[in-house]
């Protein structure tokens, strides 16, 4: 069976770049992101690494925690890290999971036998401090991602945790945003929403983001 939003993700136990990992312990109170990439020395993943890196302040603020896997060991990886440092001018300070037995690939999906039978192809798990599954994005081995997209996914969800909200096509921080069509009660509009709202249906009304 396939994960599905809102499942509780599978927990593990696995080595990697930075010892064990105990997946739902090193989650604790933070939110968590697990991505996996088809090989290591491969061109793309080192790029994604890369970026992944230099985004570091960026989860942080967003107390998010970032972990990717490999099917390769974790001894492969340490040497990867020099070339990924070096290429990509930073510092890659987040742990790569050895996944050699696919076990952790196995428990959420990676590997898609019309791809290959035994590389991953480039998941993404956006993982809420409750360990529930709240976004999947899956791409081809040859496309790397838009970590921007992913950042956007994670503000979008913390922002919609918060506030009777959803963000709308586009959507970035500070944009506008949609009120909830189950809010009717024009006194719960006025305290919810005391910025004011533009109804341009019964069904979309348009108010700016609470929290700008």
């Amino acid at each position: 069976m396939g994960l599905h939003l809102g499942d509780v993700v599978p927990d593990f136990t696995q080595d990697s770049t930075e010892g064990p990992i105990a997946f739902h312990d090193w989650i604790g109170d933070h939110w968590a992101v697990l991505f996996s990439h088809p090989a290591d020395y491969t061109p793309v993943c080192t790029t994604e690494l890369g970026v992944t890196a230099r985004l570091a302040e960026e989860f942080r603020r967003r107390n998010v925690k970032v972990l990717a896997v490999s099917v390769d060991p974790v001894s492969r990886h340490k040497d990867w890290i020099k070339d990924i440092d070096e290429t990509q001018k930073t510092h890659v300070g987040f742990p790569i999971l050895g996944d050699a037995d696919r076990k952790v690939s196995t428990l959420y999906d990676m590997i898609h036998p019309q791809q290959s039978d035994t590389l991953t192809v480039r998941s993404v798990f956006i993982i809420d401090p409750r360990k529930i599954l709240r976004a999947m994005l899956t791409y081809p081995a040859s496309t790397g991602r838009e970590f921007g997209e992913i950042l956007r996914v994670i503000d979008s969800l913390q922002l919609t945790d918060k506030y009777s909200i959803a963000t709308p096509a586009n959507w970035h921080i500070g944009d506008d945003v949609v009120i909830s069509p189950a809010i009717q009660d024009p006194d719960a509009l006025k305290t919810r929403f005391p910025k004011g709202y533009r109804e341009l249906k019964p069904y979309l009304r348009i108010t700016p983001q609470p929290t700008h």
